[in-house]
Parts: structure tokens; sequence; C-alpha cells
């Protein structure tokens, strides 16, 4: 055939398609999909990226020192990121990592679709092993099928409820892991043997074991296509130039059974074979083109490469291209994607925007709070008084001795902390504290006053904080 003649067949072949009603039919949830699962390159990448989440397996149990590395502190507003102890007041850097993370995702999908749901996404990956499991249980897709048929009887009843106990184990085991990240983990699992957790932990527990059984275990794709706002803006996000799991019709079209002994036959690559849709998670057909419900996994492309080399053919009938390729044009080089570069830019201000917050995070931190109640008090020896509250948090991982120094106005001397005396590591310590400055010193009815909190065994450990310091007029 001419190449004039193979792309009257595939427009033709594709008029058909779009003729039909019914050819995007979704799974309402009518029926469980049964994905079949095959070994391949995509199948390893995602396994290998699905293991990232073993870090939040595992990750409350690192210590830091003689705490928690990672720990979440809500009650004391405290995050405890290793080394560095972030306090509320920080908290724009939280802005700024979720500026980072989401313009991450969109550089993610202008390159490669919507490769976070296929790889990363938790519900993509827990659904996977919910699956995974399942089979190791029930068998192959058909013998599932067969099982869900079956009337109950004592061998369905036993494989079912071994099914429905590890996955409420997992999830279980989910919900665990996502409070010891805001507690520490040792004492939450003491808490729990001995049923004296707080009640918000055993809350966030019973939300997430029982959201993890029902979204993986029975939900499944249907996440992806009612719940999951992230489908609804992927085509925003995609364009012609982005490389996406995708069907060629000029090379697979027109489609039909392989007849052997057939080696001259005027059909195109695709043996209608369906494999492609046979190990789809979410069910969908990837050579109707780009749908809301594929989740770009690429396991079809591990199918299709298999059956590529049974039947003698090129690999790469279904894989990773833009529609420029597809559609036979120049393919734009990455550097000439103006979309790249101001996600890269944005990305980049918000990097070094955490980076200048984490490098200016101090051991020592103070605030100073000035008496309101009343502003001032005037001694018998005519010299002003004010008060002071300090609040002083240790963010090391060792009592401090500390001292208070103040520096102001002429002749202010400091009273009610004139010892050292020792902050605990990983609280904030308040002091209550008095300045006295002679009238004659006071020039104006407000001046600065400066206080500094330094470390006895440390002198490079230290805090400063400005106040003001009140008099009559």
């Amino acid at each position: 055939m001419t190449q004039n003649q193979i792309d009257a067949a595939t427009q033709s072949t594709f008029n058909k398609i779009y003729e039909e009603t019914d050819y995007l039919e979704i799974n309402t949830g009518g029926k469980t999909i049964h994905a079949k699962r095959i070994p391949g390159k995509w199948r390893t990448v995602k396994w290998l990226t699905g293991s990232v989440w073993l870090l939040f397996f595992l990750g409350p149990y690192l210590r830091w020192g003689d705490r928690q590395a990672v720990l979440f502190d809500i009650p004391n507003r405290q995050f405890h990121v290793f080394g560095a102890t972030v306090l509320p007041q920080d908290f724009w850097m939280l802005s700024l990592v979720l500026l980072f993370l989401a313009i991450l995702l969109a550089v993610a999908t202008a390159l490669a679709g919507r490769v976070y749901c296929g790889f990363f996404c938790f519900q993509t990956v827990w659904t996977d092993l919910f699956t995974w499991l399942e089979e190791r249980l029930e068998g192959p897709p058909q013998k599932r099928r067969q099982l869900e048929q079956a009337p109950w009887d004592f061998g369905k009843l036993r494989i079912k409820v071994v099914k429905h106990l590890i996955w409420i184990a997992i999830g279980l085991l989910t919900g665990i892991s996502f409070a010891a990240w805001f507690t520490d983990a040792y004492q939450l699992w003491g808490d729990l043997f001995t049923f004296n957790a707080h009640p918000a932990a055993w809350a966030t527990i019973v939300l997430f074991t029982t959201g993890t059984y029902f979204l993986a275990g029975f939900m499944r794709e249907q996440a992806c296509f009612w719940l999951c706002p992230y489908a609804r803006i992927q085509s925003a996000m995609v364009d012609k130039h982005t490389l996406i799991p995708a069907y060629d019709a000029r090379r697979g079209e027109p489609r039909g059974k392989l007849k052997k002994g057939d080696g001259k036959s005027r059909l195109g690559d695709c043996i209608d074979c369906k494999q492609c849709v046979a190990v789809c998670p979410t069910g969908v057909d990837i050579r109707y083109g780009l749908q809301e419900g594929c989740i770009m996994c690429a396991l079809c492309i591990d199918a299709c490469d298999q059956i590529m080399d049974k039947i003698h053919r090129p690999r790469g009938l279904i894989r990773y291209a833009s529609f420029d390729e597809l559609e036979g044009g120049a393919v734009l080089p990455l550097y000439k994607r103006a979309r790249v570069w101001v996600y890269g830019a944005i990305m980049l201000l918000a990097a070094l925007g955490i980076g200048f917050g984490l490098s200016g995070l101090d051991a020592i931190e103070l605030a100073v709070i000035h008496e309101r109640q009343p502003l001032f008090v005037l001694e018998s020896d005519g010299s002003i008084q004010n008060k002071y509250t300090l609040k002083i948090l240790n963010k090391t991982m060792k009592d401090l001795p500390v001292t208070v120094e103040v520096n102001g106005p002429a002749g202010a001397v400091l009273h009610g902390s004139h010892k050292p005396f020792t902050i605990p590591r990983s609280k904030t310590t308040p002091i209550t504290l008095f300045v006295r400055v002679p009238r004659k010193n006071l020039l104006t009815e407000s001046t600065p006053i400066r206080f500094r909190v330094v470390s006895l065994d440390d002198p490079d450990l230290s805090a400063v904080r400005t106040s003001v310091f009140l008099g009559p007029k």
C-alpha cells in the first residue's frame, strides 16, 4: 500500500470509531476491572517508583539525637526536620514548599503527562498493591471473575475473608504510619497497645484505615474518575509537545486479526488483540487517543511490545510520543518550550526562598512581650521600671545554660534574671524580668531596647530581639 492509501484507511477507521456512540464507554462502577498483570520495563518502573512510599512507613522511626528525625508537633506548634525546628512564624516557608511541589507537578505533566498519577500517586500505588494481593489469593483475571460469579461456599468465604483482613491490616498500618508523623512513633505504639493513645490519634487511624480500605480495595479507578480533580485539569497542562503513552494510528491502522501465513497483509501492525486494554488498570482503550481515564502508567506499552515481539514486528506501536511526532511533524526541543522555562523559574525562586529561610533558622528563638498594664512604673528612687516577658525556645538537642543581657537607655539595669539559668531542650521557657532606667536618661517616652540571650557553653548560640522602653512624657 502507498502512504496515501494508508492515511486514507487510517482516516476511514477513525471516522468509523467516532460514529460509534459507545466507543468511550466509561465504567461507572457497575463492574470490577480485573487488570491483567504482565512483567515488563514499565511494570518494573512502577514498582521502583511506588517503593518511594516506603519512606512514609519507615520515616517516623528515624531518630535525630534522642528525638524523632521528622516530627510535626502540632500541639507544641513546632515542626522538627532533622536538625532544624520550624516555628509558626516560619510557616511562610511552607507556602514556598507547596508552591514548589505544585509547579513540579505542572512541569512533570507538561513534559510527560500524568506521570505522577501513573507512577507516584498514593491511590495508584495502594490500589496496585491491593490488586497484586488479590491476584496472589484469587488467581488471574479470569479466575477472579469466575470467583465473583460462583456461589458462596467455604472455599470462597475463606479466600475473601483472608483478602479483606490483609487489606484492613494494610489500611491500619497506613493510619498508624500517618499518625506517627505527628507524635513520637515508638510512644504511639506503646499508647496504642495500652489503649492510652489520644482520641485524635484514634480518630486519625480509624479514618485512614477506612479510607485506604475502601478507596484502594473497592473504588480503585473510580477514585481517579470521580474524586480526583487532577484528571479534570490535565487537558490544560498537556499540549501537543507533551510525551504521553500513545497509539501510532498511522502504523497500526487499519487493524485486524493476524492470519497465519499471510506475509503480505494490507492491514496495519495492530492485530486487535486488546492486550493493551486487558492490562489497563482503568479499563480504557489507548487506541482511541487521550482519555480522562488514562493515568499514563505505560503498562499498555509493555503489553503491546510483547505482542510485537511475538509477531516479529518492531516495538513502539504504543509508545511515549507527542502529538507532534504522531502527526509526522517536527518535535519541539525542550529548550524552546516557554512553559517549561516559566515553570522552572518559579521553582528556582521557591527553592531559593526555602534555602534562605532554612539558613536563617537560629538554634535559639527569642520573643519579647512588653507588659501593657501598666506600661511603666515610677519607683521611689525616681527611676522608671518596665516589665517584660521573654519566651525563649531552645531548638537544640540538649539543655542550655544561658544568661540575659540588655542594651538600651543609659543606666539600664536588669532585675529578675541576674543569674544564669537553664532552658530545656526543644521547649519554650518563659521568664519575667524588669528593667529600670534613671528618669533623667529618658529623652523620649519611647526608647529602643535590645535583649540578648546567649549560651554560656557556646557564645555563638544566641538570640537578639528589640523592644521598646516606655516612660512618661
